[in-house]
């Protein structure tokens, strides 16, 4: 990919590239507030208690497979400026032929027909039933919502994936979320 579009600079994805994240299998997700601004409320004596903007975050986490019904949640923390979760994905006997409404993220134009990695297929876009759509989903909604109380509440850019591939990397990083809350002063995320 150029470093540039459209005359500005932007990030390589720090994605797969030759990976389709609407896969079957367990993802290990990060996701930060802006700045790392506590939004989501403190921790004191190991417990997290939740600002009205932490109520959101975790709510609409566990309502994720209301609306993305392939999708079981792992076990999930709300920290007070992150979230850690594992989302897994399971398609077996799904419909995915279902009607979705959403915005074109960039023109979808193939006019050049040039062979592409399934990660620049992504950047035209990240398709329906992906980590990038859920997690997507996710941010917009809290955000809709957090913004009624605290304007200035916004995510970082990005959010942070590992695809977990085996059962031995699913009870470690299961252990770690599970932990966060007592480890919160030596975290990397603690402000």
């Amino acid at each position: 990919m150029n470093d540039k579009f459209q005359n500005k600079y932007r990030i390589s994805s720090t994605r797969l590239q030759n990976w389709d994240y609407g896969s079957n299998v367990s993802y290990f997700i990060t996701i930060c507030t802006k700045n790392r601004k506590c939004f989501f409320g403190n921790i004191e004596n190991q417990i997290m208690n939740l600002s009205e903007i932490g109520q959101f975050a975790d709510k609409f986490w566990t309502e994720i497979p209301n609306h993305f019904p392939f999708v079981e949640l792992g076990v999930f923390v709300i920290m007070p400026n992150h979230v850690h979760g594992i989302l897994i994905i399971n398609k077996n006997g799904f419909n995915d032929n279902v009607v979705e409404t959403r915005q074109c993220l960039v023109s979808t134009d193939d006019s050049m027909n040039t062979k592409k990695t399934i990660g620049q297929q992504r950047f035209q876009n990240q398709g329906k039933n992906t980590i990038s759509s859920i997690i997507g989903s996710y941010k917009s909604v809290v955000s809709k919502n957090a913004h009624i109380i605290y304007p200035e509440f916004d995510w970082q850019y990005r959010f942070h994936d590992h695809i977990i591939r085996d059962t031995q990397s699913f009870e470690r990083i299961q252990n770690y979320i599970m932990n966060n809350r007592s480890n919160w002063k030596n975290d990397r995320f603690y402000k």
